[in-house]
């Protein structure tokens, strides 16, 4: 069952994107504020592929719900709605752990776009994690990656990361040492039809040295390549 939860507390825009998430075959599961949001998760046991999230909600806020959630789930795939002026809201939830987000006001084919685009990301990596057999494994330096179990170690302690942050190491292990442009990454962890610009990647690259690096602010391996994109350097 493709499940999504939407947490949206203007019922007209919750009313109209239940309406498209149903007609393309989403099982729909609403809340009127962050604290429901939260409690419905729990209810039905976190059985949910996608979370859309309204930043500015009464109670509980979508940024506190996304954090929440990402706390609960490495692969939930969470998109936030903001408004124009919720620039670095934007920021914001990226750094606690969503995967995307769109921008109030949006069309009824943007946002399909980009929730199809997270279902499919999540459904891959899913079925990734049930294919891969245990020896599936990059060892590069100090770090491990397990394709199966879909984990990161450092010197044998765990580094928690999100499905996107994991795409990321993954493309970047795979490319060792190798320069990727911004595009490149954008369409390996978001996809070839993702709507939105290059400054998501920039954001999740920031949160990924956070963990990964030793100081974050001066990395060793996870550098950039003015005018390029970034690249692991082992």
């Amino acid at each position: 069952m493709k499940r999504v939860l939407i947490a949206e507390d203007e019922k007209s825009i919750r009313e109209f994107v239940v309406i498209y998430l149903k007609r393309s075959g989403f099982d729909v599961v609403e809340a009127q504020d962050g604290q429901q949001a939260i409690e419905l998760y729990n209810k039905y046991n976190g059985e949910f592929d996608v979370a859309l999230l309204d930043i500015m909600m009464p109670v509980v806020d979508g940024l506190e719900v996304c954090k929440y959630l990402r706390q609960k789930s490495k692969t939930i795939g969470i998109i936030i709605l903001t408004a124009k002026t919720q620039e670095m809201d934007k920021v914001t939830g990226l750094l606690v752990g969503a995967d995307d987000y769109v921008t109030k006001p949006f069309s009824p084919s943007e946002l399909m776009a980009r929730i199809d685009a997270i279902y499919r990301r999540v459904s891959i990596n899913n079925e990734a994690i049930n294919n891969r057999k245990n020896s599936d494994t990059i060892a590069i330096g100090d770090f491990l990656l397990n394709l199966r179990s879909r984990t990161l170690l450092k010197d044998g302690n765990p580094i928690e990361l999100t499905q996107v942050e994991f795409m990321l190491m993954e493309y970047f292990f795979e490319n060792p040492d190798i320069a990727l442009d911004r595009n490149a990454i954008l369409q390996y962890v978001w996809g070839a039809s993702y709507y939105g610009d290059d400054k998501v990647v920039d954001v999740n690259i920031r949160r990924l040295r956070m963990k990964v690096e030793e100081t974050p602010s001066k990395p060793k391996h996870l550098v950039t390549v003015w005018g390029i994109g970034y690249k692991w350097i082992p």
